[in-house]
């Protein structure tokens, strides 16, 4: 797993709020302030403001004339009053510091700690943008067994980040910096869910420079930017737009077939299962026929070509070749044993294709 603490929700972190030596900072001193008034009221016989003015002088070390003539109770209870005030301002203030040091190297010694744990990551995910869209990407890698680490420029999206347990990194994804903290040359994927459409370009430009082999999702915020994404060096570009809408009008037309597929591809929720796997040449699959794998327990749904490019229900006959890429279907447990031998760490296919085919239209 990619976190180091899964959080409860991912509600924005609230505001600072005064720490706790700060408050019984003001406290003392208050308190100093009201006993050393009442003491002179007792002893000198003053007023509450006159004992009040002589206390905070005294505190203070300001050094104005007396209010009125003192004896030497008088004097005596000025001298414990200057030493107090010492002790509790100047010793507190000491404290205050020592706080804010602590946090402050705590701050440095976690981020350090953070960014280790990035450097020895491989094959992991990048999600740039902690809003909305990349919380849920976020999620649902971490589900899938992935490991992941979040980019993003606001502090707060970072905060939620971090308290939800993701590794974080800070700074603009569309920098070769930032990526490469957050290991963007080792990574498998980058999802690039910014809210702006010219970041996610920017982004994806820089992943892609970075890294050749890395499979790129970009987030378009309108239908003309998914060409411009593939252009960019995205290999698939989504619309959430397009997207939700499409899927609403398949739950309206076809639930069956759209919450059989959702069941098919989450994870631990069923006892089959679907899967994308590549016929590495010295793997399981090469040069044997769709029959052979129907006999091991593994349907092969389609054989992938190119982005959007199927061929679907192969026949028995069909020999798989090294290389292609299988979209095939299962028992769970057969199938995760498969992907982990047959799964190789090329990427999917950059998408010189239609802008039709690159949507999956």
């Amino acid at each position: 797993m990619s976190v180091l603490g899964r959080g409860t929700d991912g509600r924005p972190a609230g505001g600072p709020t005064p720490s706790r030596p700060v408050i019984r900072w003001v406290l003392a001193v208050f308190a100093l302030a009201v006993i050393g008034a009442l003491g002179y009221m007792v002893i000198e016989g003053w007023s509450f403001l006159d004992g009040l003015y002589m206390a905070v002088t005294t505190m203070t070390t300001v050094g104005f004339r007396e209010v009125h003539e003192m004896d030497w109770p008088g004097r005596i209870w000025t001298m414990l009053m200057a030493l107090s005030a010492i002790g509790v301002i100047f010793g507190t203030v000491g404290v205050v510091a020592e706080n804010v040091i602590t946090d402050v190297a705590s701050g440095r010694r976690k981020a350090k700690r953070m960014s280790r744990v990035i450097d020895q990551l491989h094959g992991h995910f990048v999600v740039c943008g902690f809003g909305r869209v990349g919380s849920m990407v976020a999620r649902e890698l971490v589900e899938d067994d992935q490991k992941v680490v979040v980019i993003d420029i606001r502090e707060d999206s970072l905060q939620r980040a971090e308290d939800a347990g993701y590794l974080v990194v800070h700074g603009d994804g569309a920098t070769d910096e930032v990526l490469r903290r957050a290991g963007v040359e080792r990574a498998k994927g980058l999802v690039s869910a910014i809210d702006s459409d010219a970041d996610n370009v920017y982004v994806t430009l820089t992943a892609r420079s970075m890294n050749p082999d890395l499979f790129i999702v970009g987030r378009a915020g309108a239908e003309n930017v998914i060409s411009k994404l593939i252009q960019a060096g995205a290999d698939r570009a989504v619309s959430p737009y397009t997207m939700a809408g499409r899927r609403i009008v398949n739950l309206a037309l076809k639930p069956g077939v759209v919450e059989f597929i959702d069941a098919a591809l989450a994870r631990g929720g069923m006892a089959f299962s679907m899967e994308e796997v590549v016929a590495d040449a010295d793997g399981p699959l090469a040069e044997v026929t769709v029959g052979e794998l129907r006999g091991r327990g593994i349907l092969t749904l389609a054989v992938l070509h190119a982005p959007g490019a199927f061929e679907p229900n192969p026949p028995d006959e069909r020999v798989v070749a090294a290389g292609e890429h299988l979209i095939v279907s299962g028992a769970t447990a057969v199938l995760d044993t498969l992907a982990r031998s047959a799964l190789s760490g090329s990427r999917s296919w950059q998408s010189g294709v239609p802008d039709s085919l690159a949507r999956g239209d």
